[in-house]
């Protein structure tokens, strides 16, 4: 039985707004294994980035609001952690990296000093000692001339340099959870194939945990060992990356497999939207919130919210079909395509050999 290093319970988290209460998590449960990685996936405002920050408290309170549940770090409820305790869990025990590395590095100090002050912080490293670690963790995350490279400034790196100078940052204080929110949405492709290859490598080396929070499906297929889909705040189906790629079952997680671009789509290649726009989590719908964008919904879809249904030990889905007196439906043609091609092209290494570089 492997160890949970993470478990999320019961976790509803609201925000004020002039216009009123907007539910921005409602009610998710879920666990982060030691070593492994979860991939957290879902449209924007799905909740998932609310998530993945309130577990490191750093959502604003007021006008956030953790409502209730429980977060737990080896066993430890961060919930009820106070802003002082919680700098300390910061960096240490987790750490984040951003979408955006410009709106996390200091653009006032240079790189090396912005890791060295955090391994001063957590680590207690007198000046010299933390200066040669800080040139050791940009050499681990793939920056050439690190010693050089100490003395710059943020807007004087490149994008891809930027975020690996970020991941730097956050794994000084060696940190057994490391959450990436959308780092390599900024970046181009062979960038972003460097840096998700980059993170597998840091992972295998130093043992830690990741939550990947991502609104595209394909960017998981390499990194994740499990995925949690995400609709309207709540968690619609979660399991092992084959399951979900392989053996979806909610009809949510069929229409983000159907509209996503593979390594040969062009222009002549039919994507499958999914209809509509998410609910209005100021006043959530009655049922299944995903009901009125489902072609396969049941009256009880509008009536009443579904469990979560049980597919094997790892995998279960919050829809009525999986109900034992639910109709059989077949899985739509665009998502076998779709699976059929994820089957060929995720089988083959996200980059050539000899095609890595340095961004």
């Amino acid at each position: 039985m492997r160890d949970k290093l993470l478990e999320v319970k019961n976790l509803k988290v609201s925000f004020r707004t002039y216009g009123g209460e907007v539910q921005a998590v409602r009610d998710i449960s879920f666990d982060v294994y030691k070593g492994e990685t979860l991939a957290v996936v879902g449209e924007s405002g799905s909740g998932k980035s609310v998530a993945a920050q309130s577990v490191m408290k750093l959502i604003p309170m007021p006008p956030g609001q953790i409502k209730s549940g429980e977060i737990l770090l080896n066993g430890i409820d961060l919930v009820s952690k106070s802003g002082k305790e919680m700098e300390k869990i910061r960096g240490k025990e987790i750490s984040m990296i951003f979408q955006d590395p410009m709106t996390s590095l200091n653009p006032t100090m240079k790189i090396g000093r912005q890791i060295t002050e955090v391994l001063a912080k957590h680590q207690k490293m007198s000046s010299g000692a933390a200066r040669a670690r800080a040139i050791e963790l940009l050499k681990l995350v793939g920056i050439a001339l690190p010693e050089t490279r100490m003395n710059l400034y943020a807007h004087e790196l490149s994008g891809g340099m930027r975020q690996r100078a970020m991941i730097a940052m956050a794994l000084a204080a060696n940190p057994r959870l490391l959450i990436a929110d959308e780092p390599t949405t900024a970046l181009d492709v062979t960038i972003q194939a460097q840096i998700l290859e980059l993170l597998k490598e840091l992972q295998a080396q130093l043992g830690m945990s990741i939550i990947f929070i991502t609104h595209d499906l394909g960017v998981v297929a390499n990194i994740a060992d499990r995925v949690a889909v995400m609709y309207a705040g709540q968690i619609v189906e979660v399991g092992t990356v084959d399951e979900i790629f392989y053996d979806p079952r909610h009809p949510y997680t069929w229409g983000l497999l159907a509209s996503m671009p593979d390594l040969d789509t062009d222009n002549s290649t039919e994507l499958m939207d999914i209809p509509g726009t998410p609910p209005d989590l100021m006043n959530p719908p009655k049922g299944d919130a995903f009901a009125p964008r489902n072609r396969f919904a049941l009256e009880i879809d509008f009536e009443q919210e579904p469990p979560m249904f049980q597919v094997s030990d790892t995998h279960f889905a919050k829809t009525w079909l999986l109900h034992p007196e639910a109709p059989k439906v077949e899985i739509p043609e665009a998502v076998r395509r779709r699976m059929r091609k994820l089957a060929t092209n995720y089988d083959k290494p996200l980059l050539a050999e000899g095609g890595r570089h340095h961004g």
